[in-house]
């Protein structure tokens, strides 16, 4: 692996990749320097075709306390206390810029070919919830605490919670989570749906329940489980029959392969099938 960053980690072994939020001493808090790194280590997992299944995890004692306010607190205000901008036009095209940088940072996660499991716990506030909303799966341990926590600092959630949360939870849910800006714990994350299950009380107890998870994922056939990501994907905006057309077009170009020989040949052999993705 070439990535390399002072704020991410990213370990593979075997098919299953794990990319650490990796800030500890500021418990993760979110800068530019994670910004980048997003893009930047999206582009080579995808590019990694051994990697079967992504895992999101962080080290420290939180997944992560949000955006960076120390760091980002003078942009947000427009820069009070420095020197003016040239003009209000040129602070106002910088912030959009900026806010557009990480939007994408974000979305490069969301658009990963491969499925992403989150495993969460103690503090996920703020811009962590917009990074597991672009997760395809969230677990968590029970001391994990999640907020969409913008409008208790001033802020509109920009990142992807407003746009992709209401896909996770209903409306109701997301209205209040967002307009309260209030904590909820783990188990009132999984009756409302934000997570799929609660693993014991620490991170590595979540930590074991998404590899868990991920090896289960990993030994089924890329192909397939890229396929189905890809059309679960296309059904946002299209009708059914739409989505029916869809798949039925991607199956066609995707059904007649050497995963599908093996799986069938494994069948008849009475064995598991071992799947090389082609």
């Amino acid at each position: 692996m070439s990535f390399k960053s002072d704020v991410l980690t990213l370990e593979v072994n075997e098919h299953i990749a794990t990319l650490w939020l990796d800030r500890e001493s500021a418990r993760n808090a979110m800068g530019s320097a994670l910004w980048q790194g997003l893009s930047e280590v999206a582009e080579e997992i995808a590019s990694d075709e051994s990697i079967r299944v992504l895992v999101i995890a962080a080290k420290g004692p939180h997944f992560t306390v949000g955006l960076d306010l120390k760091e980002f607190g003078g942009s947000l205000t427009g820069g009070l206390g420095g020197e003016d901008p040239p003009s209000r036009a040129s602070a106002n095209a910088s912030s959009y810029r900026a806010v557009r940088r990480m939007q994408e940072s974000v979305t490069s996660i969301a658009k990963l070919p491969i499925p992403v499991i989150a495993a969460v716990h103690g503090y996920c506030i703020g811009g962590g919830v917009d990074l597991i909303s672009a997760c395809d799966i969230r677990l968590c341990s029970s001391d994990a605490i999640f907020s969409v926590r913008e409008a208790k600092v001033a802020i509109v959630a920009d990142l992807g919670t407003l746009q992709r949360l209401p896909r996770i939870v209903s409306a109701g849910h997301v209205a209040e989570l967002a307009f309260t800006g209030k904590d909820i714990t783990a188990q009132r994350a999984k009756e409302i749906g934000l997570v799929n299950s609660v693993h014991g009380a620490s991170a590595p107890d979540a930590l074991a329940a998404a590899y868990d998870l991920a090896s289960e994922i990993a030994s089924n056939s890329p192909l397939a489980v890229q396929g189905t990501k890809a059309v679960l994907a296309a059904n946002d905006g299209r009708t059914v029959d739409e989505g029916l057309e869809f798949v039925a077009r991607w199956n066609t170009m995707f059904l007649q392969s050497n995963d599908l020989r093996e799986a069938m040949t494994a069948f008849i052999e009475r064995r598991a099938p071992k799947f090389v993705g082609n």
